[in-house]
């Protein structure tokens, strides 16, 4: 063997040696056997006397062997013309994992003897056990706060970074905020501050963002999920020496991202799933009590009407009597609310335009507007969306919310409409205005039946609008605050 041959074979990063027929080793690389040691698995190389040590003599794990001979033999016959295995260590307490290679040396198609090559795999199956069980583990997790700690802990266990950071998109702004940290000195506002440019390049360019600073390197993954961009994840640890280690980081965090992607989605179905069964069973209960009280009510007022009658012109007798049909005539709004809450008319979804819906209910509500001066600013979707909707049912949740707004503005105040599409490509809508602010106590519970702030309403308008638009996959919710003024904001799907 040449002395650049030596060369090489000892600045290979794994182990290399031939072996006989009879399995005795007739050379071998050095550098591996100084850095691995006589008593882990390979047998020591250094000043071999030619053919004195057997391959045997490093094999102390009956299994081993048996796979090594079986190999040797299949590859002798011919059948085969190389066989790759993985083998644990067979040192007690040795928890490293090896990549065994044979192949036949061969003259004139006859086998002369054997190449093995051994690598240590321990790094990479470290990092493929850590990504295999957080697999397993998210699957089963549907709490978001419980995902990312199981996140955070098999980053660490298949990385060397020793903080990492999870942003989420605002799906109403598209901004990326920290929903979970760990390992950071910083407080969230300035983390969030620092790593905001590349949370947006990774989402933007859509792969992977690595950079260095002194002996620090951060590396981001975007999140993607059926909708478009759902969040990154971050991790920031020691400089890796050596370019394969940043590699290996960056593929673990990538399928690490895809998986907390996928928990985060399976969540929010769980959650949706939930929050229509709660709907569905109040919807139940109110349809049944709606319809228990509608009999008694048509009793109660024809009573009232004949009572009426018969006591003719007496004025505390009108008076009660008046008083009396007026709540039934409340109380009957109240049961056709809770009847239409209870039981929807199916849906009869065609492709449209939203804003369409729109324009239609600004049209028929002109009157309302002009009663109270109110100027509609609008500003359109250009060009227009399609969903998949009912437009009369998107009538009724639009008239409502318009109604609503109208009712707080102030007279002489303008009423702001805004549709665009968000971030993830649904329709919104935003219709804002300036009047008095929703207090926090009272804000969680504005789409709860029952529950209103109004003089005499029944509190089922907001919880049917919430119903409408869970039939058509989409959200609502209200912003209110004394520097902003209160805005209600749907979002709903487009179609394709």
């Amino acid at each position: 063997m040449t002395a650049l041959e030596r060369r090489i074979l000892d600045a290979l990063p794994f182990m290399v040696c031939s072996v006989d027929l009879d399995g005795r080793i007739t050379g071998t690389n050095r550098s591996p056997a100084r850095r691995a040691g006589a008593d882990r698995d390979v047998p020591p190389t250094d000043d071999i006397d030619d053919r004195s040590v057997a391959i045997w003599d490093a094999i102390a794990d009956h299994a081993t062997r048996t796979q090594v001979e079986q190999a040797m033999e299949s590859l002798r016959s011919g059948h085969m013309d190389e066989i790759r295995w993985e083998s644990p260590a067979s040192t007690p307490g040795d928890a490293r994992l090896f990549a065994v290679h044979m192949v036949p040396l061969r003259q004139r198609r006859t086998t002369t003897g054997f190449v093995v090559a051994i690598v240590d795999l321990t790094p990479s199956h470290r990092w493929r056990e850590a990504l295999l069980d957080s697999g397993i583990a998210l699957s089963r997790m549907p709490d978001v706060a419980r995902a990312w700690h199981e996140v955070a802990r098999q980053a660490r266990r298949a990385t060397a970074c020793d903080g990492i950071a999870i942003g989420m998109v605002v799906e109403e702004t598209g901004q990326v905020t920290l929903a979970f940290q760990s390992g950071f000195d910083e407080r969230d506002d300035a983390l969030e501050s620092r790593l905001a440019p590349l949370w947006s390049t990774a989402l933007t360019s859509g792969h992977v963002v690595t950079t260095a600073e002194a002996d620090r390197t951060t590396v981001v993954a975007p999140m993607f999920g059926a909708n478009g961009a759902i969040g990154t994840i971050t991790l920031c640890g020691a400089q890796p020496d050596q370019p394969y280690a940043r590699e290996t980081t960056e593929r673990t965090l990538l399928t690490l991202a895809a998986q907390a992607a996928a928990a985060l989605e399976r969540s929010q179905t769980a959650r949706r799933a939930e929050h229509q069964r709660r709907i569905d069973t109040i919807g139940e209960v109110a349809a049944g009590v709606a319809q228990e009280l509608r009999n008694p009510l048509f009793g109660i007022s024809s009573a009232a009407q004949l009572l009426r009658f018969r006591t003719g012109e007496d004025p505390v007798v009108e008076k009660n009597v008046g008083r009396i049909l007026r709540d039934v005539e409340r109380l009957n709004r109240m049961v056709a609310s809770l009847l239409e809450y209870g039981r929807p008319a199916p849906l009869a979804v065609a492709p449209h335009d939203p804003d369409a819906v729109w324009d239609s209910v600004l049209d028929t509500l002109r009157g309302r507007l002009e009663s109270k001066a109110l100027i509609i600013d609008r500003t359109r979707l250009t060009p227009s969306a399609i969903c998949a909707v009912d437009p009369e049912q998107l009538t009724q949740l639009f008239s409502h919310l318009l109604i609503n707004a109208s009712d707080a503005a102030p007279n002489g105040g303008a009423v702001r409409l805004t549709t665009d599409l968000t971030p993830g490509g649904a329709w919104r809508a935003r219709l804002h205005n300036g009047g008095s602010v929703i207090s926090p106590d009272v804000l969680p519970r504005v789409f709860d039946i029952f529950f209103s702030t109004k003089p005499g309403g029944t509190g089922i308008g907001l919880a049917l609008c919430q119903r409408i638009v869970a039939g058509h996959n989409g959200t609502i919710g209200i912003d209110s605050a004394a520097e902003r003024g209160t805005t209600v904001t749907v979002t709903i799907p487009t179609s394709g």
